[in-house]
């Protein structure tokens, strides 16, 4: 029986059909490929699992590069201050990208990494296509992915955090004030962490003995705009709601200004949860109960880990959830 060989630049472009030299193209993310040759080539690294050979004189670059989908968000520099903080403990420096898309990194993207040195790539509330992982792999670059926003691929480190729990917590705080007709706004239906949070809602409903009413649960952005336009909407039901969790803090803002065009009084008239606990949600008046989501310490940890990563450390665990933790303050009141 012969050997195995060992997964050089060689043997992939031997079984792809192609030169070494295109091979070396498509794992330094270059755009000068033919597209059914790039997905060839990007299928046999990761069916071989090749990884670049590093050189001894190789040192690291004392970069992380964190990846957006979007910025536009209190939300987002609470991850930059986690990541800029554990980077600086480790005497490395953060660079942002912003993709304005939620598709995940793609070729442009891949282009301008390959143009420098890095030592890791956090990923943000995004997807990650197989192509980019196995071209990152290729390029023996550690990478993490901060609150997927589908489900993980296989052997892909990811750090997120209890969003049922935080569901679950956040509405058995209103069943315990007195509510039983609760409103639900939820973000994008593609998104885990927003179905962990509605299936949260829906469990503590269920514990309870009460019945999970369609029209009392929406779908949002996450942002205070679709926080304010599902607000309106429950509240217009012939029997709306007397208590609305909402599944961020920009949307319990939202929540709180539709409230206050009808008349409405928070707590008094309308209790409000929020989620994420943002350093606006202790100073917005009334003061935001909400559900604590670690986001700094989401980030830290997996920027800790891709650093880790790149000097040969192999993570306990590929798929790791920090706990959220009811915060309670002045928006949400007993219901008589």
């Amino acid at each position: 029986m012969s050997a195995k060989r060992r997964v050089t630049i060689a043997l992939i472009a031997e079984e792809a059909g192609v030169s070494i030299p295109t091979v070396s193209k498509v794992i330094n993310g270059r755009p000068e490929v033919a597209p059914a040759t790039r997905h060839r080539v990007e299928r046999l690294l990761q069916e071989h699992g090749y990884q670049r050979r590093i050189s001894q004189d190789d040192t690291p670059a004392g970069l992380v590069d964190l990846v957006f989908a979007e910025i536009e968000s209190p939300w987002a520099m609470e991850i930059v201050r986690g990541a800029e903080s554990a980077a600086h403990e480790a005497g490395a420096s953060v660079v942002i990208s912003v993709l304005h898309t939620h598709a995940g990194p793609g070729r442009d993207w891949l282009e301008r990494l390959a143009a420098r040195r890095t030592d890791g790539v956090v990923i943000v509330a995004s997807r990650l296509s197989t192509g980019i992982q196995a071209q990152l792999s290729a390029r023996s670059l550690p990478f993490a992915v901060v609150d997927p926003e589908g489900e993980p691929a296989p052997g892909v480190i990811s750090v997120g955090a209890t969003n049922w729990n935080g569901g679950l917590a956040a509405t058995r705080h209103l069943l315990e004030l007195g509510h039983r007709r609760i409103g639900m706004i939820s973000g994008p239906a593609d998104m885990l962490c927003s179905q962990a949070r509605i299936d949260g809602y829906r469990a503590a409903l269920e514990t309870a003995g009460l019945p999970v009413v369609p029209e009392l649960i929406r779908r949002g952005t996450f942002l205070v705009e679709s926080g304010h336009d599902q607000g309106h909407a429950l509240l217009s039901l012939p029997e709306p709601p007397t208590a609305i969790f909402a599944g961020s803090d920009l949307m319990a803002f939202g929540v709180f200004e539709a409230a206050r065009q009808r008349g409405l009084r928070v707590p008094e008239d309308l209790s409000v949860v929020g989620f994420d606990d943002l350093p606006l949600a202790k100073s917005a008046w009334p003061p935001l109960t909400t559900v604590r989501q670690p986001l700094q310490e989401m980030a830290a940890l997996a920027t800790r880990t891709v650093l880790a990563m790149g000097h040969g450390e192999v993570p306990e665990t590929k798929r790791v959830e920090l706990a959220t933790e009811l915060i309670v303050r002045d928006s949400t009141a007993r219901y008589e």
